[in-house]
């Protein structure tokens, strides 16, 4: 089945999120939500229902950590940054993925198997 326009694949929105805060440090979960749909020219849209349990997750995980800040139009927002730990996380997940997608791309490039 193909995921509707817009779906984040299960599994993978942790390391998207992860590889965000990773490139451009803090952000708040709009900010974060804005990015993933700018860099994937939107396809990609994170909704509150799913972003925000996402950001708790990780945050109880130790992959991230979170303070309170002033948002750029002068609004509260609490503001996620990756820890130690969420950078060797990174690194593992961008490594399954990669191993992964290697095998979807020989497996769709197979031809008559």
């Amino acid at each position: 089945m193909t995921p509707p326009r817009g779906e984040v694949l299960q599994g993978t929105l942790d390391l998207i999120v992860l590889k965000t805060l990773d490139a451009l440090g803090p952000l708040h979960g709009y900010g974060i939500a804005q990015r993933v749909q700018q860099v994937s020219e939107d396809l990609l849209k994170l909704n509150q229902g799913t972003l925000y349990p996402a950001l708790l997750r990780l945050e109880q995980r130790g992959w991230i950590t979170s303070k309170w800040g002033v948002s750029d139009n002068n609004r509260k927002a609490k503001y996620y940054s990756l820890t130690r730990s969420g950078r060797k996380q990174l690194a593992a997940e961008a490594e399954s993925w990669e191993r992964m997608a290697g095998v979807i791309a020989r497996l769709l490039g197979a031809e008559g198997a």
